[in-house]
C-alpha cells in the first residue's frame, strides 16, 4: 500500500506520535523555563521547602548583565529572609496576613514589593533613566501642555499635601514618571516623589489646576519612602514608592478595607 511504513503503521500516524513527542518535550521545557525564580515553593505557615528539588527545576543558566554589572544566575535558590511587618489571621496554610504598624509600610497585600537591584534603571547608553527635567538636557514641557511645577497636590482627604517642585522624566519613553512634592517650605521642606499612575490632573477652585491623588491623605505623605541619593532612583526604590501608595488604595483609610455591603 502506497505510504505504508507496515501493515498497521502508516506515515499520519507516524506524523502523529512525532508530533505528540515534541508537544511534551515543549511542556517539559516550559515548565523547567517558568521555574528559575521563586522556586523551590516554600510552606508560608511552616517555612518548610524542598532544599534538594529535582523535578522540573532547569539548571544555572548564566545571564551577562549590560554595562559592566557583572552577571547572574538562575536559579540561584536565595530565600526571601525579609521580615514581614504582619500576622497570620489563622495559622492553617494559605490565610492572609494583616499589618502589623504602618499598613503603607508593612510591605503586605497591595503594598509589598520585590528586593530589586539597589541601582538605577539605564538606558540603552548606560546613564540613568529616570531623573529631574532639572537634570534631563533637552528635556521640556511639552507646549500646550499642563506644566504641573508649582502646582498644589490634594489628597484623597480633600487636604493640601505639598507643591509640585519638579517632575521626573523617563530618558528612553520621553515621559513623566514621578512628580517631586515639596512638602513644606523653604530648605528644611521634605522632597517626596508621586508615581504619575496615582494622579489626576483636574481643575480645583478657581479654575485652578491640580494634582489628585486618590491613594493616600495628606499626613500620609510624610512616610513615602526616600531616596539616598538627590536626583537618583534605584530599581528598589522605585518598588517601595509605588508599595506605599499601592497600600494606600486599601489602608489608608479604615472604610476601604470594610465591605461595600
Amino acid at each position: 500500500m502506497i505510504g505504508s511504513l507496515g501493515g498497521s503503521l502508516d506515515v499520519a500516524q507516524m506524523v502523529l506520535y512525532a508530533f505528540w513527542i515534541f508537544f511534551a518535550g515543549l511542556l517539559w521545557y516550559l515548565r523547567q523555563e517558568d521555574r528559575r525564580e521563586g522556586y523551590p515553593l516554600e510552606d508560608d505557615a511552616t517555612g518548610r521547602f524542598n532544599k534538594n528539588p529535582f523535578l522540573f527545576i532547569p539548571p544555572k543558566k548564566t545571564f551577562i548583565l549590560p554595562h559592566g554589572q557583572g552577571t547572574k544566575q538562575v536559579p540561584d535558590f536565595v530565600r526571601d529572609t525579609r521580615p514581614l511587618s504582619g500576622r497570620r489571621i489563622a495559622k492553617a496554610s494559605g490565610y492572609p496576613l494583616e499589618p502589623v504598624g504602618n499598613p503603607l509600610l508593612a510591605g503586605i497585600g497591595p503594598g509589598s514589593w520585590a528586593e530589586r537591584a539597589e541601582r538605577p534603571d539605564m538606558t540603552a547608553h548606560g546613564d540613568p533613566r529616570i531623573v529631574p527635567l532639572r537634570h534631563a538636557e533637552g528635556f521640556a514641557i511639552a507646549a500646550g501642555q499642563t506644566d504641573p511645577r508649582g502646582l498644589p497636590v490634594i489628597a484623597c482627604d480633600g487636604q493640601v499635601a505639598g507643591t509640585v517642585s519638579d517632575v521626573w522624566v523617563d530618558r528612553s519613553e520621553q515621559l513623566i514618571r514621578y512628580y517631586e512634592v515639596a512638602l513644606g517650605t523653604g530648605e528644611g521642606a521634605r522632597h517626596v516623589l508621586l508615581p504619575n499612575n496615582f494622579v489626576v490632573i483636574r481643575s480645583g477652585r478657581g479654575n485652578r489646576r491640580q494634582l489628585y491623588v486618590h491613594a493616600i491623605t495628606a499626613a500620609q505623605f510624610a512616610d513615602v519612602p526616600a531616596t539616598a541619593q538627590t536626583g537618583t532612583v534605584t530599581l528598589r526604590e522605585e518598588d517601595k514608592i509605588a508599595a506605599y501608595y499601592g497600600a494606600g488604595l486599601l489602608y489608608a483609610v479604615i472604610d476601604r478595607q470594610e465591605p461595600l455591603l
